[in-house]
């Protein structure tokens, strides 16, 4: 997808309007467990996650939302074409994975719960809704639904469990087109806010582009979330490096989630400048791959998960980065990104 070019005019604009959002203090979040990563398979303590790979996906089904459903794939075939990938980066050194399917896109936390005891991995599912595209992931209660009430179905499967599977949400997948937000990527964002405010989960999102990230921080601010539990998935997109700067500065965390092996040179080179500027605690980084493509003979062409072990780390030794700063970037900042507190 084609970003719009950031222009000096559309970043201060966007900034003007975060600026003028007014600020509340965020509810306190209180957990009588203490800070905990909730996997398809259970809570588990942080220091649990080891590895991780933040932005991943295992199945998607792109038909839409008034035709997804679990009978337009075998999940046992989608089980057999996952799982080699998953052993393989166990095998590599990864302890857990993020996976990214939101609701009416092929979420299916059973197969994931399946998954991650054959694989040996810890595997994180999520609630929320897919407002990109044109909403054509959007169930037709979202348009008519209010922020509150969107709120409290997504709250629903965080204290009972996705589709009577009992298994919890691990963190809030939404998503937003490119700037400005339409009024339902707003309501998405908002009622996004008023779950974190709840439950503690952390706010993954899909944006289009730099002042999308900064529109959804203010959104998120008005609703009284402080930016540190946002992810803007997909930061790589926008490059102008000054927009990457003023979301860390805010207190959001950066996801370069387009891993691959032709461009992690790329790769190399952003997370060095941001290093250098002293943002490596508040950066992820992941491939965005996968998947089982519903609708595909035999689900497609599986893209492996593995190119951040294989290509990305050896570079970034070689680029200087200590140990580590390999385990700040690998091990802590998705442990504390994700931390439900």
């Amino acid at each position: 997808m084609q970003n719009q070019p950031f222009t000096r005019r559309r970043f201060l604009q966007a900034g003007a309007a975060l600026a003028a959002a007014p600020w509340v203090p965020a509810f306190p979040q209180r957990s009588a467990a203490g800070p905990q990563i909730m996997t398809v398979t259970g809570p588990v303590a942080p220091g649990k996650l080891g590895v991780t790979l933040p932005h991943e996906h295992v199945l998607v089904d792109f038909i839409g939302a008034e035709g997804v459903r679990k009978d337009r794939y075998d999940a046992d075939e989608a089980f057999r074409v996952a799982l080699p990938h998953l052993q393989r980066i166990r095998q590599l050194g990864c302890r857990s994975l993020v996976e990214c399917t939101p609701a009416f896109l092929g979420r299916d936390p059973a197969l994931l719960r399946r998954l991650s005891e054959a694989s040996g991995l810890l595997i994180v599912t999520n609630t929320g809704y897919y407002s990109a595209v044109g909403g054509k992931f959007l169930p037709a209660h979202a348009y008519t639904e209010t922020a509150a009430q969107l709120a409290e179905r997504w709250l629903r499967e965080w204290r009972e469990g996705i589709d009577g599977t009992g298994i919890r949400p691990g963190f809030l997948k939404i998503s937003v087109d490119q700037a400005p937000l339409k009024d339902y990527n707003r309501k998405i964002v908002a009622a996004a806010a008023l779950t974190h405010r709840e439950s503690g989960l952390t706010i993954a999102a899909h944006t289009g582009d730099g002042a999308a990230a900064l529109e959804e921080i203010g959104v998120l601010r008005e609703h009284g979330v402080a930016a540190d539990a946002f992810i803007w998935v997909h930061a790589q997109n926008e490059t102008d490096p000054q927009v990457h700067r003023e979301a860390l500065r805010l207190g959001a965390w950066v996801s370069f989630d387009g891993l691959s092996a032709e461009n992690d040179g790329e790769y190399v080179s952003r997370l060095t400048t941001l290093k250098q500027a002293g943002h490596l605690g508040k950066l992820l980084v992941s491939h965005d791959a996968g998947w089982y493509h519903v609708g595909e003979p035999g689900g497609g062409t599986y893209r492996p998960h593995d190119t951040l072990f294989t290509g990305l780390v050896p570079a970034l030794r070689k680029a200087g980065f200590s140990t580590r700063d390999v385990d700040q970037l690998l091990v802590v900042n998705p442990r504390e990104a994700f931390k439900i507190v």
